[in-house]
């Protein structure tokens, strides 16, 4: 308590008008950041009539969440958020499983020209032959209109086996000879040492590719044209955004909401959110560890 009082008297007013600064810009782009979200959230559980009315806006009116329940009506939406989360944790953990396996190998000097593997996959982040290119390479390797072109085109991605060679780099190499000599194979030390003491980065580049594989959108849009049972989630919400009048049309006649109390405004607004809660609550638990990843993967750079 002390050190904290001779601290605080050391402070200069310059230093304290630095800090009062400092402070409130951080707060402002904090609430630029956090009121979109806000203002939509607010708006799916108000009155619909007023959300229409454009009625709503700091304070939520006439609460109810029978527009997130109404959701269960939408067509092929309940499909495309299957189709997504099982692309999410798939992809995410191949993804992870791959990165961490590749970027242990490319440390090892036993492995044969790992120099020149690795700096192939180092000029892949740098040149490629575009996007018509890779549609052909797609369309020939039967991948269009095929789950599995959400999955293996995700599982290696340089950017992340570099920061997991970065980090196990920092392993102590005394760890691993001493695993090498009592007889351990190389997948025993990669999955009894390397990947429990690779954690931090390990959960960073999950991070990283939970959040590309749940916000997919292009390459549903490109491969799965012919397939609208494979949309993902952000695919499904263009489509719906494009025609949420005729949508939500269809619904009220369907019998999903009272007549008249469903606009194509609040289906747009549920269905962003629906899209943006579940790594919004994610996110906030693997906050440490990507933090720590990033901060000891940039070490050695």
């Amino acid at each position: 308590m002390t050190t904290i009082i001779q601290k605080r008297k050391k402070l200069k007013g310059g230093d304290v008008a630095f800090n009062v600064i400092n402070i409130f810009v951080f707060c402002l782009l904090a609430l630029v950041c956090v009121f979109p979200f806000y203002y939509l959230f607010i708006n799916t559980i108000s009155n619909n009539e007023l959300v229409g009315r454009n009625a709503i806006t700091l304070i939520p009116q006439g609460l109810h969440l029978s527009n997130y329940f109404a959701l269960k009506d939408v067509p092929d939406f309940g499909n495309s958020i299957l189709v997504t989360v099982s692309r999410t944790l798939i992809g995410t953990t191949l993804m992870v499983l791959c990165s961490a396996f590749a970027g242990y190998l490319t440390t090892r000097r036993q492995m044969w020209k790992r120099s020149l593997w690795y700096r192939m996959l180092v000029v892949t982040m740098y040149f490629n032959a575009g996007m018509i290119p890779w549609y052909m390479n797609m369309l020939g390797l039967g991948l269009t209109d095929n789950y599995l072109g959400y999955i293996l085109p995700c599982i290696v991605s340089p950017y992340n086996i570099i920061l997991v060679k970065t980090y196990i780099e920092s392993i102590p190499d005394s760890l691993i000879e001493s695993a090498r000599v009592d007889g351990a194979s190389t997948m025993q030390i990669f999955m009894k040492i390397v990947l429990p003491l690779a954690k931090p980065i390990l959960a960073t580049i999950a991070v990283f590719g939970a959040v590309d594989n749940w916000n997919a959108f292009q390459d549903s849009l490109i491969l799965m044209s012919n397939s609208p049972w494979l949309y993902t989630m952000q695919h499904r919400l263009w489509v719906y955004l494009n025609s949420s009048s005729n949508l939500a049309a269809a619904m009220q006649s369907g019998g999903a909401v009272t007549s008249g109390m469903l606009n194509s405004k609040v289906i747009k607004y549920t269905i962003s959110m629906v899209t943006v809660i579940p790594i919004a609550l994610v996110y906030p638990f693997m906050q440490r560890y990507f933090e720590e990843g990033i901060m000891l993967g940039a070490v050695k750079g």
